[in-house]
């Protein structure tokens, strides 16, 4: 029996899925950017030797103007080094705004305060002659029997 490896890397050798070859080689190029580069980015593409590269903001758009260099740079440094991304290459930068959002997914925070279902009753006697002590006890049951119908 083959294994996943080997049959994912002879579906990607079929001319009907060349863009997964592709796809995987922009995944690795935006996984090689630093973290605000991989936030900005909505999604690239390659198309006649001219990287486009889809900002999912427009505040972006300057800062990574002054970054194309380098840009082609790593595309040039990821083609050398990974043999499946050999032919992807580009001489030109193209920044462009686009209405879709983020790559990269941000993490949802979750609330770190522990929330505790009541365990009393609120059932219990108090055995005091002390009105003042007989009054705090009937005020915390009270407050427990609050608790639990809200």
């Amino acid at each position: 029996m083959k294994q996943a490896s080997t049959i994912l890397s002879h579906i990607q050798s079929l001319p009907q899925f060349k863009l997964l070859k592709s796809h995987y080689c922009y995944q690795k190029f935006i996984s090689s950017l630093n973290p605000t580069f991989k936030k900005a980015i909505a999604f690239i593409y390659v198309k006649d030797e001219i990287l486009y590269i889809a900002l999912s903001h427009p505040g972006f758009k300057m800062e990574m103007n002054y970054q194309k260099e380098i840009l082609l740079s790593i595309l040039a440094i990821l083609a050398k080094q990974d043999k499946k991304c050999q032919h992807i290459k580009a001489k030109k930068v193209i920044l462009f705004n686009s209405k879709h959002i983020s790559i990269i997914k941000e993490k949802k925070i979750e609330s770190t305060i522990p929330h505790y279902k009541e365990m009393a009753t609120g059932e219990f006697s108090v055995e005091s002659e002390d009105r003042d002590i007989i009054k705090a006890f009937e005020a915390i049951r009270d407050s427990i029997v609050y608790k639990i119908l809200s």
